[in-house]
């Protein structure tokens, strides 16, 4: 076996190659039939960043690069893109893309979770498409909220979006990962011999 750089990822060509074949929001929602891109753009519109969210967003300085595996008639996905397009859109440093799981099997495949194809998927990259970590399915409030309506006698149908407080919670919880991945970045010895800082 050749000798490795000390910073490498064996999957940065192929996360690469599914950047550049994802599409940004607005063009991935033109995909969708009218009825999703109805969908999607409620919750977007539904969505407010606090004045203290985007000054952190901001804030952030080094290059971050996020593929978001999604469904575009998923409901989930219906949820979480918006809320992860309101932070990428605050911070020309991030770079969201937007790919189909469907049209994507193989990437679908290298971003099962509990043994099954999920969406949504993020997969948070840096500059040089090294993996800084992946998150997918749902946030743990939105998980508390369906254990407390699905299960038993409470069983609800599911047609209700969530409370407010628990949609607010889930984009806290986005940009805690996106700030995560930037405090990695921000810290990588690699970027900060290349960058100097």
């Amino acid at each position: 076996m050749p000798d490795l750089p000390d910073y490498h990822d064996k999957r940065a060509d192929f996360f690469k190659a599914h950047f550049a074949k994802a599409l940004n929001y607005q063009d991935y929602l033109a995909t969708g039939q009218e009825t999703y891109q109805q969908r999607w753009n409620q919750h977007y519109q539904a969505i407010q960043l606090t004045g203290q969210q985007q000054e952190l967003i901001k804030s952030f300085v080094r290059k971050l690069n996020i593929v978001f595996m999604s469904g575009i008639w998923c409901g989930d996905c219906v949820r979480q893109g918006p809320l992860i397009q309101h932070i990428a859109q605050a911070n020309d440093f991030i770079d969201l893309r937007f790919i189909d799981n469907k049209e994507n099997p193989e990437l679908a495949e290298e971003l099962r979770i509990n043994g099954a194809s999920k969406v949504p998927v993020a997969v948070f990259l840096s500059e040089d498409f090294f993996e800084l970590g992946r998150f997918g399915d749902r946030h743990l409030p939105i998980y508390r909220a369906k254990l407390a309506t699905e299960l038993g006698p409470a069983c609800a149908s599911g047609l209700a979006p969530p409370e407010q407080n628990v949609l607010k919670q889930d984009l806290q919880d986005w940009l805690d990962l996106v700030e995560r991945s930037q405090a990695m970045l921000r810290l990588a010895p690699l970027l900060r011999h290349r960058y100097n800082d």
